[in-house]
């Protein structure tokens, strides 16, 4: 019944504190009080006083695990209590040790739920196993079992201090000469005073500490808010497309104009043909945006198709800023195309090259249609 209250409770526990490290949540602590057999007790006439010491860790703030160690004194002891003989005839001070292993369980926050720091009083059930020693030439060894109930009251700023009353009984469980049981005749009874000393834990308090957990109308706030960015972002896509269809249109505009003649010459059949796709980029970057990469493609097709085909890219920056500069980032954007195409789209290198026309304002007359990368085929 305990270890299915323990599993219970670690379950709830998980679900409400923050996630502890091997180190957090160890405690230490002392105690002592009196003790006298459970059956033939006389008041003041075989009561014998004892002593602890006990070291554990809470695993959740419900369920623990603890070992402890006591010494017992005195001689008031009858005859059938937890020995064979009168323990008048163990000739040392110490007559009697016992070592326990403890399962806790806080049974105020397993059935009220952790409120974020202990309460000022709790109620904790303690049970185990020990191995229990008669001291002297009356040397036995038993198997033992201890149960008790601790009356807690937290102390200290943190809550790191822990003053406890507890009443307790002990069984002598076994040993060479009875087998296996659970009897009052051979058990004992105490009230145990002790205090326990918390150690400092990685979240900076002594105690566990409540997860911030989001809910639901913040978590739906910001789902809302991650679909509104993505339309947003579709929306741009669109008019990326927009653009590079309207920057199109523009250059082959500008191209008429610039082979207008103001004068009657002579022109010369044209020695490359300019394709029509473009890559436009964002200001001062040399970067391809994602939705660049579709002209691009076409031309990775366009050469695909046509095997004997060799483009020269031409790489160009809007005005702002200084002509250096402008230079070198109209070189990058020419550079960044001619390496997409070889090693995306698997184009020879041979077949490829890349100039940077410097800083214009003479292809489109937005300024930012001017910051493009151009193709020709110069086989043409």
């Amino acid at each position: 019944m305990l270890a299915v209250a323990a599993l219970s409770a670690q379950t709830m526990s998980a679900q409400t504190v923050e996630e502890s490290k091997n180190f957090d949540n160890w405690y230490i602590g002392v105690n002592g009080g009196i003790t006298a057999p459970a059956k033939n007790f006389k008041m003041m006439k075989n009561l014998n006083f004892d002593a602890g010491l006990r070291i554990g860790r809470w695993f959740t703030p419900a369920v623990g695990l603890a070992a402890e160690g006591e010494v017992y004194f005195g001689k008031k002891i009858t005859n059938n209590y937890l020995v064979p003989l009168p323990l008048e005839a163990i000739n040392t001070t110490v007559k009697m040790s016992n070592v326990s292993l403890l399962g806790t369980l806080n049974l105020s926050n397993w059935l009220g739920g952790y409120p974020g720091q202990p309460r000022c009083f709790e109620v904790i059930a303690v049970g185990g196993l020990g191995w229990m020693h008669y001291w002297g030439h009356a040397k036995e060894n038993a198997m033992s079992s201890k149960l008790a109930i601790d009356f807690t009251f937290n102390l200290g700023s943190d809550k790191q201090w822990q003053l406890y009353i507890e009443p307790n009984i002990v069984y002598h469980i076994a040993d060479s000469y009875v087998e296996p049981q659970f009897n009052l005749n051979r058990a004992n009874v105490g009230a145990n005073l002790g205090i326990n000393y918390k150690f400092g834990n990685s979240n900076g308090t002594h105690n566990f500490k409540i997860a911030e957990l989001r809910d639901q109308a913040e978590i739906d706030g910001l789902n809302a808010k991650i679909n509104e960015l993505r339309a947003n972002l579709n929306d741009k896509d669109a008019l990326l497309a927009a653009k590079d269809a309207q920057i199109r249109d523009l250059q082959a505009a500008l191209d008429a104009c610039n082979n207008r003649p103001t004068e009657p010459v002579y022109v010369k059949p044209a020695t490359a043909t300019n394709l029509q796709p473009t890559v436009l980029f964002r200001k001062g970057k040399s970067t391809i945006d994602a939705a660049q990469y579709a002209p691009i493609e076409l031309i990775a097709s366009y050469m695909k198709n046509h095997p004997d085909a060799k483009v020269e890219i031409k790489g160009y920056a809007s005005p702002e800023g200084s002509l250096e500069l402008n230079q070198k980032l109209s070189e990058d954007r020419a550079n960044a195309v001619m390496k997409a195409l070889i090693k995306k789209y698997k184009i020879s290198a041979d077949r490829l090259s890349a100039i940077g026309c410097g800083p214009t304002d003479q292809l489109f007359e937005e300024l930012e249609f001017n910051r493009v990368a151009t193709f020709n085929d110069m086989a043409k």
